[in-house]
């Protein structure tokens, strides 16, 4: 098995996450800043973690209507899609940071101190959610 990106993006940062080669577990790599050469940044780190696979998050609403965050996230996918000669997928994402609040919460981090964690926090647990479906 390869290892998986996982992207969660945002509007100023993009969360990151590495599978393991067995697909079984994800960790966090430092957020992204989203600027102009985020996709060549994306690149590189699809080339240095060998991965085969990128898992872009989709933030639905709780209905699972579409927003304007929706909206961003469909351009990135797209924006990636084109830039990447790796397979990019999206995903449901939604709870996911809500989720990462709880996690780090739980582990003693403060939620002041979350913040510069909290976007690949969301990136695990959404590559997280991908596997498990992937895997059944």
């Amino acid at each position: 098995m390869a290892r998986l990106l996982g992207v969660d993006p945002g509007t100023t940062r993009c969360g990151i996450a590495v599978s393991d080669s067995l697909e079984t577990m994800a960790f966090p790599r430092p957020a992204l800043p989203v600027d102009e050469s985020i996709s060549s940044r994306i690149r590189a780190l699809v080339a240095e973690e060998e991965s085969e696979l990128v898992v872009v998050g989709r933030p639905l609403s709780l209905s699972g209507a579409v927003s304007e965050s929706t909206t961003r996230a469909d351009d990135f996918f797209v924006l990636l899609s084109q830039s990447l000669t790796v397979p990019v997928v999206q995903w449901d994402e939604r709870l996911t940071t809500v989720e990462a609040q709880r996690l780090l919460t739980s582990v003693g981090v403060s939620q002041r101190d979350s913040r510069a964690r909290i976007d690949s926090a969301a990136a695990v647990v959404l590559l997280e959610h991908f596997i498990e479906a992937r895997n059944g």
